[in-house]
């Protein structure tokens, strides 16, 4: 492939505009400005306090290699990235580590914030060029990386200041309208400057008194419009759905009734395929239930589309009961009683991007809540998850790993949409902008986006009871993507798990699990 591949482990500048001088790198004048970033990093290293109590500051190293990720040449061809199985060794794993005891409550943001000093002091200022040293195209890409680092530093040094004249000179560059760096770069300085406002009201507990923050209200519908727009002009969703569906019909082989506990139901997005697939089985029409378990309140629009639901099966011959239980996830909740469940059915839980709510203390305990689902004794359970290290338990880890993760997915969705699209500016500011909010600026039960990677859901699921039983949609994946008509979507497998990703960085992960000791079909 032409030109540089990677800004953040990817080509993300690969369709930036012509006008800046992407493909005209000196690599001798980047090697000199990335001994100049390590020399400043070293400063500030060298300040960091005996005891661990303090943010930790990014070692050299890290840098060296976060610098690396934005010039390296591409060595391999297309094909080669089809069978990386989008290798996630490769990618960013400096903050990952085996951090299975970690816990993030009230107690450990206190510690991220007893940092004395301010960050002016630490050098941070000698880490960011001057304006006037910024020329167009890959300077000024490096200079708004360079920003985010810095203002990140800042703002976990607590020096407000610095931290806040950084996000000025960050909005003169970054924007909701420009290149996919400038706009995911705009998404992060929001929620720095989110974080920024609640470091204001932290109490003299350590804890942190959520205030108003001059925030736009995101109503529940303008969420969802933004999801459907993502499901259908990206593979992302419909890519766990394919997975999931096709993980339940092969384990529903052989089974007549069936039924599929949704957890944090929102949609009927998922079911029509699912539906059509048990249509055409040769063994004959099962009977199907679904029971929703949502903290939404409002069900008109979702017991309409559930109405119509019912009706497309009916005329397929399937008989189909939608039950809604309008309650928050809790271990409680996961009885055989308040599910309804009836002898002779064949249990299915299914999540789509909902059991990282619970990883550690975010709102309520993972542990509790697998242990409750095993004892409902389900034939499968189907889970989808963001393929990411986002519930590391330091804040610049975090947001490190979070701007090379949604930089990807900016970058992918550049090549997908034109940059005015209005479909793909509500993608960005209601969806994955509030997502990137949620990771950088708040901490305790109010982070919720705690995403994880396979190989840790691999360890909780398995100490909870579970173990992953490989996928086998590789084919029918491949086919779906190439309906999207973009060469960047990679796939590939690791342990049993289905993972999709761009341009080799992953971004999504399938997974079925059935108990241990129940040998697969």
């Amino acid at each position: 492939m032409e030109g540089i591949n990677g800004w953040l482990s990817f080509p993300l500048y690969e369709s930036f505009n012509h006008d800046f001088a992407i493909r005209r790198f000196c690599r001798a004048r980047v090697e000199l400005e990335r001994g100049e970033w390590e020399e400043a990093m070293n400063e500030i290293e060298s300040f960091s306090p005996d005891d661990e109590t303090g943010t930790p500051h990014l070692a050299a190293s890290e840098v060296d290699d976060l610098v690396d990720s934005f010039i390296n040449m591409d060595d391999g061809d297309d094909e080669d990235r089809d069978d990386r199985n989008c290798n996630k060794n490769q990618d960013f794993h400096h903050f990952q580590g085996e951090i299975d005891a970690f816990s993030m409550v009230n107690e450990d943001f206190r510690d991220e914030l007893e940092m004395s000093g301010s960050c002016e002091d630490f050098g941070v200022h000698e880490m960011v060029p001057s304006v006037e040293e910024v020329s167009h195209g890959v300077d000024q890409g490096l200079h708004l990386v360079h920003l985010l680092l810095a203002c990140a530093e800042a703002v976990g040094c607590r020096d407000t200041q610095l931290a806040n004249s950084m996000l000025c000179q960050i909005w003169a560059s970054a924007t909701p309208w420009g290149d996919s760096l400038q706009r995911v770069s705009y998404c992060f300085a929001a929620g720095l400057k989110s974080r920024l406002s609640l470091l204001q009201n932290v109490n003299g507990n350590g804890t942190i008194t959520n205030c108003a923050m001059d925030l736009p209200l995101i109503t529940r519908e303008e969420k969802m419009e933004a999801f459907q727009l993502l499901y259908q002009t990206t593979p992302y969703i419909a890519f766990g759905f394919m997975a999931a569906n096709e993980a339940i019909c092969q384990a529903a082989q052989g089974k007549d009734s069936l039924h599929i506990i949704d957890l944090g139901m929102e949609h009927t997005l998922q079911w029509p395929s699912l539906i059509r697939t048990l249509a055409s089985r040769p063994e004959g029409l099962p009977t199907l239930r679904i029971t929703g378990l949502t903290s939404n309140q409002d069900l008109l629009e979702l017991e309409a589309s559930m109405k119509s639901l019912v009706e497309d099966a009916s005329s397929l011959g399937i008989s189909l009961e939608f039950h809604m239980i309008p309650e928050p996830l809790t271990p409680s909740l996961l009885t055989r009683e308040n599910l309804n469940l009836r002898e002779g059915e064949a249990i299915f839980v299914n999540s789509i991007m909902h059991l990282h709510k619970y990883v550690k203390e975010s709102r309520g305990s993972l542990k509790a809540i697998l242990q409750a689902i095993k004892k409902l004794g389900p034939t499968l359970l189907t889970m989808v998850e963001q393929d990411a290290n986002h519930n590391g338990p330091f804040f610049l880890g975090r947001f490190l790993e979070s701007l090379h993760y949604y930089s990807a997915i900016f970058d992918s969705l550049e090549t997908s949409l034109p940059r005015h699209s209005p479909q793909r500016m509500k993608i960005e500011r209601l969806h994955f902008a509030e997502e990137i909010r949620n990771i950088v600026a708040y901490e305790g039960s109010d982070r919720i986006e705690r995403h994880e990677r396979a190989d840790q859901w691999r360890r909780q699921l398995g100490r909870a009871g579970f173990q992953v039983i490989g996928l086998k949609c590789l084919s029918q994946a491949r086919m779906m993507l190439s309906v999207y008509g973009c060469d960047g979507y990679t796939l590939g497998s690791e342990k049993g798990c289905l993972l999709l990703g761009w341009k080799g960085r992953p971004i999504m992960l399938a997974s079925a699990l059935q108990l241990h000791n129940v040998s697969s079909s």
